[in-house]
This record gives C-alpha cells, sequence and structure tokens, in this order.
C-alpha cells in the first residue's frame, strides 16, 4: 500500500463526519504531492505526505510506549484523534509551493544550479491556525485536537500572541499536544534527516 493508500484508509478509519468531504480535498489539491518545507525536511516532491505519515507513525509509536510504562497515569487517547492531529497538522502547506531554484556552490567551488521550493501562501494566517482553519472547513476539531495542533511546532512558533507559558500549559494539560510536537520533531530531525539513512 503506498502512501496515498495508507492515509486515505487511516482518515476513513476515524469515520468523522465529512471525512469523505476532506479527502476529496486532499485528493484535489496538491498534498500527495506538495514538499514538506522549502529546503529543509521533505522539500522533495510527496514529501508532506511522507512526513505526514511519518508523524503518524513517530506518534503512535510514543503514545504505545508511554501506555506501557510502569508508574504512569497516561490518559487515554482514541487513535482517530491521534490519525486526525498527525496526518492533518500541517494542512497548512497545502498549495503553497511552487518550483524553482537556488545558487550553490559546489565541491569545486563552482556555482550551481539546485532545484527548490519557493513558498507563496495563499491564505496568510500563520503555521498552525491556518491548518486549524481548513481542516474545520470539512470536520469538526475537539478541542484537544485544535489544541495541540496549535502548537505542534512548540517553542519554534514564535507569533508574537503565543507565549511559552501558554505552551506549557497545553502541553501540561493535554497529552496529544506534547505528543504530536515531539512525533513531529522526531519525524522532522531523525526519521527525515539525511545524516541518519
Amino acid at each position: 500500500m503506498n502512501i496515498k493508500e495508507q492515509i486515505i484508509k487511516l482518515l476513513k478509519s476515524t469515520e468523522r463526519e465529512n471525512i469523505d468531504n476532506l479527502i476529496d480535498y486532499l485528493e484535489t489539491s496538491d498534498f500527495f504531492i506538495a514538499p514538506a518545507s522549502t529546503k529543509y525536511h521533505g522539500a522533495y516532491e510527496g514529501g508532506l505526505a511522507e512526513h505526514s505519515l511519518n508523524v503518524y507513525n513517530a506518534i503512535v509509536y510514543l503514545y504505545s510506549n508511554l501506555k506501557e510504562s510502569e508508574g504512569f497515569n497516561i490518559p487515554k487517547i482514541d487513535e482517530s484523534n491521534l490519525i486526525i492531529i498527525a496526518l492533518l497538522h500541517d494542512l497548512c502547506k497545502v498549495n503553497t509551493y511552487q518550483e524553482g531554484f537556488r545558487w550553490s556552490k559546489d565541491e569545486n567551488q563552482k556555482w550551481e544550479k539546485i532545484p527548490t521550493y519557493d513558498k507563496k501562501p495563499i491564505l496568510s494566517m500563520g503555521h498552525a491556525g491556518k491548518s486549524i482553519f481548513i481542516i474545520q472547513q470539512f470536520i469538526k476539531l475537539t478541542t484537544n485536537e485544535a489544541q495541540a495542533i496549535f502548537w505542534h511546532m512548540g517553542a519554534y512558533d514564535i507569533s508574537e500572541y503565543n507565549t511559552q507559558n501558554e505552551m506549557g500549559n497545553a502541553f501540561s494539560n493535554n497529552l496529544m499536544a506534547f505528543l504530536l510536537h515531539q512525533a513531529d520533531m522526531m519525524s522532522t530531525y531523525i526519521l527525515e534527516n539525511e545524516k541518519y539513512q
């Protein structure tokens, strides 16, 4: 089963009202072919879908290990919550990237043209806020899901209205928020890092 088929199967398994409309949106947008970033993790065709599935696998791994640990009172999280937040946390990146190039010196110090992506957002709403907005055009998020997606960047979110204190409160009170941030960082800096492959 390819990445697209896995993502669609997981989303359908949530049985959320209007999930088919959201899947139609993903299929008619560039979600399955878009990069995950301009030049960092997943900066290639299909990188966004691959990153989203990596985040899902990482969050399931993290949550499963926490549940199996002795001595912890871990809140129960339904798998459908993990599917929604992991697969859709970066929906803000849909229809945002265009192919471009940059100049870089090769090992012989000669300039070469490197293919890359340019970011051209259609809707300027910030990272996580835009993802939440797009998702809720199709399905209703729970409060904890919306909070998890909002804080998935953790301390990397430098919005002038966000505070580290609010992030700490979200992580302390909403295990999904903490797990999504950790899974996103694990996918970006470990699973998708060429140095580790």
